[in-house]
Parts: C-alpha cells; structure tokens; sequence
C-alpha cells in the first residue's frame, strides 16, 4: 500500500506547478508548489536537485515555516 500510495504522490509532485521566486539568487533558489488535495498543502524543493527531496508542508506548519523565515529563524549566517 505504501508503494502505490509514494507512486501517487510522486506523480502529483511531477505534475504539481512548481515556481521559483524571482527574488531568488542563482545558486541559492528553492521552488514551491501547491498542492490541491491531500494531507500536504505545499511542497518545496531545492531548484538546483529537481529529482530531490521534497518538504511537504500542511497549511499551519508551511504559515509557521514562514513566519518562521521572515523573523530570520532558518538564516545560516
């Protein structure tokens, strides 16, 4: 059951329509897609590994992650 269940989701991400912010820096870029139905309400991924892993964020934890960017909470600097 999970295989057909990952085989799904894998399809629905390979579908989903994934955009990349215009403000993002050439070798520092992530890609957001939302996801009409299910569990997961967003999906991220590193523009760069396309055919990487991907973060799936319901509705409160992707507002959490962010709010959580905009107060600097994930900055490595």
């Amino acid at each position: 059951m999970n295989e057909i269940r990952n085989t799904v989701l894998a399809q629905h991400l390979a579908d989903a329509p994934w955009r990349k912010s215009t403000r993002s820096q050439t070798s520092n870029c992530v890609e957001v897609a939302p996801l009409g139905s299910g569990p997961a309400a967003v999906a991220l991924r590193d523009s760069k590994d396309r055919g990487g892993p991907v973060l799936l964020f319901d509705r409160a934890g992707w507002l959490g992650f962010i709010a959580g960017t905009k107060r600097g909470q994930f900055d490595v600097n």
